[in-house]
């Protein structure tokens, strides 16, 4: 298992130009989902059968999240939320295959991060115009506060970044220890081959199942409320 930091160059051209290991796992994800997604809502139907009720459901879901986090007049930002939650659970997930995780990727989580950024200023530019906006950002409660309102600003997408990335790219490092340690302990002391599947198992439904939904849901919650903020009066 892979656990230094950065990109890993799979193909390198002779110009300096390279292919990394998150990006042809990241288009591997993109494809899955299109495909899923392609499934999932080909020949809709008035009475829905099974796969087009899980479609429903998901949507119905995000809508909901959206509608209580955000508030009801901004469910059309629905459909990037619940493309960027999506994405992040597969992705954070993506470990699971034998595959690298694009999110233990520090540029694929300040990538996402700087999405967030300019929604966050961008749709406020858009609703407030660009002197609302600055006097809102920066000069809010006071002109004197603007050294730190830019340094919170600077901070956000620095923050979620390194967030999602160290939770990650942590639990990948926890996980190369505990199977480089079993496989020192059972192969000298106790060699039944059992243990060194269910124990770790057990530890990859925490580190891998449990924490990548946990960061996926958190880093989309961040942006909600982010955007949301920037949004309000």
């Amino acid at each position: 298992m892979k656990t230094e930091f950065g990109a890993h160059k799979l193909i390198e051209f002779s110009n300096g130009v390279y292919i990394t290991e998150t990006v042809v796992n990241t288009w591997l994800i993109i494809i899955l989902l299109v495909v899923v997604s392609i499934i999932l809502t080909r020949k809709m139907k008035l009475i829905p059968d099974g796969k087009q009720s899980a479609a429903e459901i998901l949507v119905g879901l995000m809508n909901s999240l959206v509608g209580s986090s955000m508030g009801k007049d901004k469910l059309r930002y629905t459909p990037y939320m619940g493309t960027l939650m999506i994405y992040l659970v597969v992705a954070n997930l993506w470990g699971l295959t034998g595959l690298r995780a694009p999110t233990a990727d520090l540029n694929t989580t300040f990538a996402l991060s700087l999405l967030t950024f300019v929604m966050i200023h961008g749709f406020a530019i858009k609703k407030k115009g660009p002197f609302g906006w600055f006097k809102d950002t920066f000069l809010s409660p006071v002109a004197l506060m603007a050294p730190l309102n830019m340094i919170s600003e600077v901070a956000t997408p620095v923050s979620l970044a390194f967030r999602l990335f160290g939770n990650i790219t942590g639990g990948m490092i926890i996980m190369s220890l505990i199977y480089g340690a079993l496989g020192s302990i059972f192969s000298s002391f106790l060699p039944i081959p059992i243990f060194m599947a269910a124990i770790p198992a057990v530890l990859h439904a925490y580190f891998d199942v449990f924490a990548g939904v946990l960061q996926a849901f958190i880093f989309t919650m961040l942006t909600m409320v982010f955007v949301s903020m920037s949004l309000d009066d």
